[in-house]
């Protein structure tokens, strides 16, 4: 994301300095030339807003970058193109952001778009609903070839045509194309947002709502439900229709109750549970010898400090630090055959894939097939987690298990002392979880199971 956002610096610095709507306009004629649904609601986009003889947007030098930058496609062996890598962790189709921000900018400037939802998100996801049949649905995720300098991301698996850099583009495209069209830049230049929005927070995402990534899916959650969703996704595919541009579906109930499906789906995947940061994204080493695959769904959700590292991770490049020196740790001292936890919370506001939700971990002795174990970055023997990260794993993580069939309904919340002679998850920690709706003592959990 930052090499784009030099881009646009870049760009803004010609002459006398293009308006944020001429320069998005410009990149929308290379991310969406000739397609007739976007021009529907945004028009064709002049490269040449200020008049015919004026220089292009960029030298020749960036075209061939700004091509690969913004005109999102899949290519061979499931290589997506047209994303980018942003500061937290999470991967964003350009153009979907892109037509957000046009929209937002155009309702700034006093003129009427009814398109911002069906530009950003709405069409990709009515597409990706009528053409998945019993393939992907949503999704994948995927992973770079390297994130201090990502040049290649290659998807986890088959692609739908709604991935998750698609859905993450179109969320932050709402959410900016909102802001944008009630707070005009005036003298803001385009890479000033971007980077506020993208940006790093050294010391950790802020609490409360604000408008930044880390919070995108907080954030788009308050806007719309998945009823609200679902008029948006069938008006899209409405319009594609009398554009020519999608193919008749037939029966208008067999459509709703298609687009209904997908919507929960959409949800329950992007809305409900939380991000959490795959093993390849973080750098992890191969399972050494071969995982014994849990008897689902499990009772039990044991809580963890990682006391070394003592430290709270804080951003997305110390937290993937952090997990590699726990796997270490885990494979070369402790001899395991993996990082022992299910997941780890980081203070960066995402959660991290330990051994994952299907494959029995080595965190609780004696109790690893009955629960996951769930641990957090540092030592909380005197403190506590940022409150962001203990939400989401007493709220988000814990809901979404229990929705995909994982977690039984009526699991229950442990502290590992309360099942191993240790100090862990720390007495800060272990206080603030006895406050938990499930937390339950050994016995209370006996008589309860």
């Amino acid at each position: 994301m930052e090499s784009f956002i030099k881009v646009v610096q870049r760009i803004e610095g010609r002459g006398l300095g293009p308006s944020p709507l001429t320069v998005v306009r410009s990149l929308r004629g290379v991310a969406y030339e000739g397609d007739a649904f976007v021009e529907h609601f945004l028009g064709d986009p002049d490269p040449f807003p200020s008049g015919e003889n004026e220089a292009p947007m960029w030298d020749p030098t960036l075209s061939e970058f700004i091509h690969l930058m913004v005109r999102h496609r899949i290519v061979g062996q499931a290589r997506e193109e047209g994303v980018v890598l942003g500061s937290d962790g999470t991967t964003v189709a350009l153009g979907s952001l892109l037509l957000g921000i046009e929209a937002g900018l155009v309702a700034g400037a006093g003129e009427s778009v009814s398109g911002l939802y069906s530009l950003t998100i709405a069409r990709n996801l009515g597409l990706s609903f009528l053409h998945s049949q019993d393939s992907q649905i949503l999704g994948p995720d995927g992973c770079w070839d390297n994130v201090t300098f990502p040049r290649v991301f290659t998807l986890s698996g088959p692609p739908s045509l709604a991935t998750d850099a698609l859905v993450n583009g179109g969320m932050d495209g709402v959410l900016l194309g909102k802001y944008l069209s009630t707070h005009p830049l005036h003298a803001l230049q385009l890479s000033t947002v971007l980077r506020d929005y993208y940006g790093l927070h050294p010391g950790g995402p802020p609490e409360g709502p604000h408008l930044i990534s880390f919070q995108r899916r907080d954030n788009f959650r308050r806007l719309v439900n998945g009823s609200v969703l679902q008029e948006l996704v069938l008006g899209s595919l409405a319009t594609l229709q009398r554009l020519g541009e999608a193919e008749d579906t037939g029966q208008a109930a067999a459509l709703e109750d298609v687009v209904k499906g997908g919507v929960q789906k959409f949800v329950h995947r992007y809305l409900e549970c939380p991000v959490i940061i795959p093993r390849c994204q973080w750098g992890a080493r191969p399972y050494r010898g071969s995982p014994t695959q849990l008897s689902l769904p499990l009772a039990f959700m044991y809580i963890h400090h990682t006391h070394t590292p003592r430290q709270p991770c804080l951003s997305f490049r110390q937290c993937t630090a952090d997990m590699r020196a726990i796997q270490r740790f885990h494979q070369d001292v402790r001899r395991w055959d993996d990082i022992g936890y299910s997941f780890v919370a980081g203070s960066d506001g995402y959660i991290y894939e330990g051994r994952g939700w299907q494959w029995r971990g080595a965190h609780t002795r004696g109790h690893n097939t009955r629960g996951y174990g769930i641990a957090f970055v540092g030592d909380y023997t005197a403190t506590l987690p940022a409150r962001r990260s203990l939400e989401l794993v007493r709220e988000s993580l814990a809901s979404c298990g229990v929705m995909a069939g994982w977690l039984t309904g009526n699991f229950t919340w442990h502290g590992h002392r309360q099942l191993v002679n240790t100090s862990c998850p720390g007495g800060a920690l272990y206080l603030e979880i006895e406050s938990w709706k499930q937390f339950r003592s050994r016995d209370q959990a006996a008589r309860h199971h």
